[in-house]
């Protein structure tokens, strides 16, 4: 609805929240304000009106003179009255003294507007009443004051209130956008406020949204293409059959099975990894023993240096360690080396070979699910070691990333934090 927008709530906020200074400004002034006078000016007003005046012994006629003659000149209504409370002489209207007037200097409310008492010297009061033939109320001017500077602010404060509302709305359209299936939305990000950086860390997320959507979708389309593969072969293998298998036939089986397992099994633990947020690293891992543990299934395989325990998972770090030295024995040429050493507070394993190492255009590429470089697609395997080898380094707080070794040779090399990043 209307009222519920975002804009009209803080608008009506500010404009509420003028209105009540208004109110309460008139308020307080109706109260305290016109009461509020200098003690100090009273004083001396009372002895310049008594010097002015003749003694409260003087004859009627010449106070009542003197009294009209001060009124014309100052066009006011004055009333002198005695120390009794009885008038003396006037100018303009004049009515009884209140007994309220008759305590102390100052101002005073009554109908038709403010008065000012003032006790002379000798015991008399003479009150001053300016009456405002020209119709002007000091508390309605000032209301009215107020109710401009009101609707001036209210005016400029309009486009700016307007404007914060809009990116907000902007940035509720991107979210409605991507919430609808297209993962291409992205907020016009401006300005260096709070606003500004919510749209930015919605961009930030829409992508990577959108990165882990499409990674997932490829994955998809290229296990299917890759499990049709296997299944093929076993399929085949069993029409061709004629009830009974040789052992050779029985063999190629298993062996299309056991691919088709671990096929399946990389998938599972890419979309186990691309799920979790982080890896259970309460455990201290000793790296030197398990990368000698998988050296050791190899051969011709060297391990050199050493680290200290890591936080960390074991079984993925057996993983991630098995898959680099599956990848340097597939791809690459004998001897294979590893090389453990501690670099500004994380542990780097380089793993090499005697090959000539990946061509600078594909260095990307085999990090990404089932690619592999355009001389190694005869190769047993479905392009999925060296991504996992990323992911699983990444959930531990590291990452991976090919090296030069020399003009020739390049090496894979993975770092992983010393301590768990908080």
């Amino acid at each position: 609805m209307l009222k519920r927008r975002l804009y009209l709530q803080i608008y009506m906020t500010l404009i509420v929240s003028l209105v009540m200074v208004v109110l309460l400004s008139g308020l307080l002034w109706e109260l305290f304000g016109r009461d509020r006078v200098d003690g100090g000016l009273l004083d001396g007003a009372s002895r310049l009106v008594a010097m002015v005046l003749p003694a409260s012994e003087a004859p009627i006629a010449d106070q009542q003179q003197a009294i009209q003659m001060l009124g014309r000149e100052l066009d006011v209504e004055l009333s002198l009255y005695s120390a009794g409370g009885q008038l003396i002489a006037s100018y303009g209207d004049a009515e009884e003294l209140p007994a309220r007037f008759n305590g102390e200097s100052g101002f005073h409310r009554r109908h038709g507007g403010p008065v000012v008492s003032i006790a002379l010297p000798d015991g008399r009061w003479l009150v001053a009443d300016r009456r405002d033939d020209d119709g002007f109320k000091p508390l309605l001017s000032l209301l009215l004051l107020l109710g401009v500077v009101a609707v001036c602010v209210a005016l400029v404060s309009y486009p700016l209130v307007r404007r914060l509302t809009k990116r907000l709305e902007r940035l509720q359209t991107g979210v409605e956008r991507m919430g609808a299936g297209d993962l291409s939305a992205r907020v016009e990000v401006k300005g260096r406020d709070e606003v500004a950086r919510l749209a930015s860390g919605f961009n930030e997320a829409a992508e990577k949204i959108e990165k882990l959507v499409g990674a997932h979708r490829m994955l998809l389309a290229n296990a299917s293409h890759e499990l049709r593969t296997p299944l093929s072969r076993i399929r085949l293998g069993l029409e061709m059959s004629d009830g009974s298998l040789s052992d050779k036939r029985r063999a190629a089986l298993k062996r299309d099975i056991a691919e088709l397992d671990t096929l399946i099994d990389e998938i599972l633990l890419m979309s186990k990894l691309d799920a979790a947020t982080r890896v259970d690293r309460s455990q201290m891992v000793d790296l030197v023993a398990l990368v000698a543990e998988e050296c050791a299934r190899f051969d011709d395989c060297s391990l050199s240096g050493t680290a200290p325990e890591i936080p960390g998972d074991a079984r993925l770090l057996h993983r991630l360690m098995r898959n680099l030295l599956d990848n340097a024995c597939k791809h690459g040429l004998p001897p294979v080396s590893v090389e453990i050493a501690v670099v500004k507070g994380a542990v780097s394993l380089t793993v090499s070979d005697g090959g000539k190492g990946i061509d600078a255009h594909d260095r990307e590429r085999v990090f990404q699910p089932f690619q592999r470089g355009a001389d190694r697609q005869n190769i047993v395997g479905y392009g999925l070691g060296l991504p996992l080898v990323r992911q699983i380094a990444r959930a531990h707080g590291g990452d991976v990333a090919l090296v030069d070794r020399s003009p020739t040779q390049s090496a894979i090399c993975v770092t992983l934090p010393l301590v768990l990043e908080t």
